[in-house]
């Protein structure tokens, strides 16, 4: 019963995903101020570069709406730095807010910013503002938007944007700010255990303008998301690290089947359950590793790498092999600490990419050195199949048709690994 559960969340987010892309193919990179007028619609920071990694910055097809190609294209949210997030607690006359909009507010941060911090080694200062510190009441009933799973954003979507911003205006300056947030009121709308309404629009510049900039990049969260026991106030907010992922340019990692590619090993597969971190990719490509902290194996030959933990700041964290313009492997280590605390079986994580799959239809494949064992984490609505997927010291990943092996050699007594790559 519990795994029939994720299913039509990841269906309606799949659906909105599908509506919500076609906004970011036709608009991201047009049609925005130049950095630094404003904070708002700011290129991103692309990732920290050399002239050795440039072979492992695989790019996405120019078809794919949201690709995990390196740079992320302009039009999304800066990654790094101080980003400012505006945060509105919003209801409806045939909904109005259960108690104090603030308490909304609290069930996603600080653990927002919290998390942010800890998954970019202190890199993104997120910092959520709340100017308005009622609810917002909009001018029609819930019903009357016609928001549903899969609801486009024309015309729903951009009738709710135009009355935030109408609501808003008098007391908000829209160019002061990176995201919006809007938070709705849980009781608008379906139970998260039913459907999941929330989603986001990102590098979407057609989106109504407020203060002269549009409101390109906004994440809408509704209901209330938990663990399977019930305590959203420990879990739920997890739901907004994924929906701002987005914001920051990054795609959905689950497929129509679930998040059955990826399992729990990234925010942006599956937000829910015990807590997980990003990729190591992903980390890379919004610009929280630096050059040195990866490798890029483009050559024939055999090397050793060492790395260390993905949670522990400073050291080798990315070993990428690419296999042309658009696919490689990547290598990692993932240990129970910071973000992924409750990892159930610690070792070193080998996944391949895809710049040229689009967001929602599985970029990134997680290699499970397990097949078929059914996993180790009994954490509820969690695929578990993928959660025991590492590969440990002695264990070796091969593609015998691209030539490429990876063996983990051995630890130290730090918990650093080393792993040797040999491709053909």
């Amino acid at each position: 019963m519990r795994s029939r559960r994720i299913r039509p969340r990841r269906l309606a987010a799949l659906a909105s995903v599908t509506t919500l892309t076609l906004a970011v193919s036709t608009s991201a990179g047009t049609g925005h101020l130049a950095p630094g007028t404003t904070t708002a619609g700011a290129a991103p920071v692309p990732p920290s570069r050399s002239a050795a990694l440039a072979p492992c910055m695989i790019r996405g097809d120019r078809g794919v709406q949201l690709s995990e190609g390196i740079p992320t294209p302009d039009g999304y949210a800066r990654p790094t730095g101080t980003v400012r997030a505006l945060t509105l607690m919003v209801d409806f006359s045939d909904a109005p807010g259960e108690g104090s909009a603030l308490d909304r507010f609290a069930e996603f941060f600080p653990q927002t910013r919290q998390w942010f911090r800890t998954s970019s080694y202190g890199r993104l200062d997120y910092r959520p503002e709340t100017p308005i510190r009622d609810w917002l009441r909009l001018p029609k009933p819930f019903h009357a938007y016609g928001i549903e799973r899969g609801a486009p954003f024309d015309p729903a979507y951009r009738e709710l944007v135009h009355d935030i911003v109408a609501a808003a205006d008098a007391t908000v300056d829209f160019r002061a700010y990176d995201l919006v947030n809007v938070l709705v009121t849980p009781n608008a709308g379906p139970s998260a255990l039913d459907t999941v309404l929330s989603v986001t629009f990102a590098g979407n510049t057609q989106a109504p303008v407020a203060d002269g900039v549009p409101v390109a990049n906004a994440s809408f969260v509704y209901s209330r998301q938990d663990d399977g026991s019930g305590s959203y106030h420990r879990t739920g907010y997890r739901v907004l690290p994924h929906e701002n992922g987005h914001v920051f340019g990054l795609p959905d990692l689950y497929t129509a089947e679930g998040g059955g590619a990826v399992g729990h090993w990234d925010i942006m597969s599956e937000d829910w359950g015990a807590n997980n971190d990003l990729l190591g990719w992903h980390k890379w490509k919004l610009g929280w590793l630096d050059p040195a902290q990866v490798h890029c194996v483009s050559a024939p030959g055999t090397a050793e790498y060492e790395l260390t933990p993905l949670a522990r700041a400073g050291g080798p964290k990315l070993v990428f092999v690419p296999l042309d313009e658009r696919t490689g492997y990547a290598v990692e280590l993932r240990t129970r600490a910071g973000n992924d605390e409750a990892v159930c079986r610690p070792g070193v994580l080998v996944y391949r990419v895809d710049a040229g799959v689009d967001t929602g239809m599985g970029p990134v494949t997680v290699h499970d050195s397990r097949r078929d064992s059914g996993g180790c984490t009994r954490s509820p609505n969690v695929h578990a199949e993928l959660s025991d997927a590492t590969f440990t010291p002695g264990e070796t990943f091969e593609d015998p048709e691209r030539k490429v092996v990876i063996t983990v050699t051995g630890t130290d007594p730090a918990g650093n690994h080393r792993v040797r790559v040999t491709r053909r």
